[in-house]
C-alpha cells in the first residue's frame, strides 16, 4: 500500500479559481500529479475552514477560510483523508466548523483529528487494503482550537490521554501514522520539548510522526525503529511571503507499506505563483539531510533553540508585556497576544527558554557563573 502524505493544503484568493475549477495540474504540475496518482492513498492537512460565511473567532494570528466551492480542487487532487487537528480548524467558529465537516462529508473525503465530541475527535482513522491495515491518529498543540476549550473542534495533544490512545491505535493496525500539528513556525529544527514528545510518541507505537505546522522543511530523525519528520513545509499554500524564503519549499512522504515492513520515498517541490512544482535541483532534500545530521550532535537542539528563543523574546514577546501605558493594558489585542504566548506549547517553551538566556539564568534557574 503506497500512501502519499503531504502537509498544508490551503486554497487562497490567489488560486480559488483553480481549486473551484478542479484544475489539479495547474496546482501541482504534471509530475507531482502523476506521482500522487500512482499512490493508493493521499493524506494532507486542512489548514483552514471551508465556509461561505466569515464568522471569525477572537485569536492571535490570521483567521483562514475558503469558499466551499474550492472542494472541487481537493477532489481533483484525489485527496482521500484530511487531518483537521490544527490551529485553524476553528478559525470561523462553530458555523465554520459545521460547514467544513459537512463539505468534506458531502465530497466523500474522510477527516481525522476533530469532532463534536472528545470521543470523535480522538478517534483514529483506519485504511485497509490487500490484507494490510494502516492507522492515522491526528493531534495538535494548544492554539485556539482544542475541543476541551470549545466543546467541539481539534484533538489536542494531552500526553496523559494521547499516548495511551496512540498505543491502543497501534494494537489495531499494522502501521501507524501520527500527524502532530506543532513546532515553531519558520524554524527548521525541533525544540527540545517537541523532540521529546515525538520520540515518546514513537515509543508508544507510532511508525512515523509528521510535524505539520512550521511551514518550512525541517529535519528528520530515525528513532527506535520509527521515523520522525520535524517539518514538511507547505503543500499548496499560495501566499506572497517574499520575506519568508522557507515558505516556498516542501516535501511529501510516500510510505510504501508491505507485510515485510515499510520503505520511504520523498517528493520535494517548490512554490509557484499559484501552487507548486517538482524540485529538480535536489537542494530541498540536500538541506533536509544536512540539518538532520546537525541535530545528531549532542546539545545542538538545545543550543539552537536557545539562541532562536532569545532573539524572539527580545524582538517579539517582551514588547507585548512591558512599558505599556495604562490604556494599552486594557487593549484586547494585547490580552490575546499574552494568552497565546502562555497557552501554546511552543510559544510557552520559547518564551521561558529565551528569558533564561537573556537574563543569564542557568538551565534550572541558577545564575551562570562568569
Amino acid at each position: 500500500m503506497k500512501i502519499f502524505i503531504g502537509a498544508d493544503l490551503v486554497p487562497t484568493d490567489i488560486n480559488y479559481d483553480l481549486f473551484t475549477a478542479g484544475d489539479a495540474t495547474a496546482l501541482v504540475g504534471e509530475k507531482v500529479k502523476k506521482i500522487m496518482d500512482s499512490c493508493d492513498y493521499r493524506i494532507f492537512n486542512l489548514e483552514l475552514a471551508l465556509t461561505d460565511k466569515e464568522t471569525p473567532i477572537k485569536k492571535a494570528g490570521p483567521n483562514i477560510g475558503a469558499p466551499t466551492s474550492t472542494i472541487n480542487g481537493f477532489k481533483a487532487l484525489g485527496v482521500d483523508l484530511l487531518g483537521v487537528s490544527n490551529n485553524h480548524v476553528l478559525d470561523h467558529g462553530y458555523e465554520g466548523f459545521v460547514s467544513t465537516v459537512n463539505t468534506l462529508d458531502k465530497a466523500g473525503i474522510a477527516h481525522v483529528g476533530a469532532g463534536y465530541t472528545k470521543e470523535e475527535a480522538r478517534k483514529p482513522y483506519f485504511i485497509e487494503k490487500d490484507g494490510l491495515k494502516v492507522g492515522v491518529y491526528a493531534c495538535c498543540e494548544h492554539e485556539f482550537s482544542w475541543i476541551d476549550d470549545y466543546g467541539f473542534g481539534a484533538n489536542g495533544f494531552d500526553p496523559l490521554d494521547a499516548l495511551d490512545e496512540i498505543e491502543e491505535a497501534k494494537k489495531q493496525c499494522d502501521y501507524l501514522i501520527v500527524l502532530y500539528h506543532g513546532g515553531k513556525e519558520h524554524y527548521r529544527y525541533p525544540s527540545p520539548h517537541l523532540a521529546k514528545v515525538c520520540r515518546k510518541i514513537v515509543q508508544h507505537g507510532a511508525d512515523i510522526v509528521l510535524c505539520q505546522h512550521t511551514h518550512c522543511v525541517g529535519t528528520e530523525e530515525d528513532y527506535m525503529g520509527g521515523k520522525i519528520i520535524f517539518g514538511q513545509g507547505n503543500f499548496v499554500f499560495a501566499r506572497n511571503y517574499a520575506n519568508i524564503a522557507t515558505w516556498g519549499e516542501g516535501f511529501a512522504v510516500i510510505a510504501d507499506v508491505t507485510k515485510d515492513g515499510v520503505k520511504y520515498e520523498y517528493v520535494p517541490y517548490n512554490k509557484t505563483d499559484v501552487g507548486l512544482t517538482y524540485d529538480e535541483t535536489g537542494e530541498i532534500l540536500k538541506g533536509l539531510k544536512e540539518r538532520s545530521e546537525e541535530i545528531k550532535q549532542p546539545g545542538f537542539i538545545e543550543k539552537s533553540f536557545e539562541d532562536m528563543a532569545a532573539e524572539t523574546v527580545v524582538g517579539r514577546y517582551v514588547q507585548h508585556m512591558i512599558k505599556r501605558p495604562a490604556a494599552e493594558i486594557k487593549n484586547e489585542d494585547l490580552h490575546i497576544g499574552l494568552f497565546h504566548f502562555a497557552e501554546c506549547d511552543v510559544h510557552h517553551e520559547c518564551l521561558l527558554t529565551g528569558l533564561r538566556k537573556v537574563m543569564g539564568l542557568g538551565k534550572y534557574g541558577e545564575f551562570k557563573k562568569d
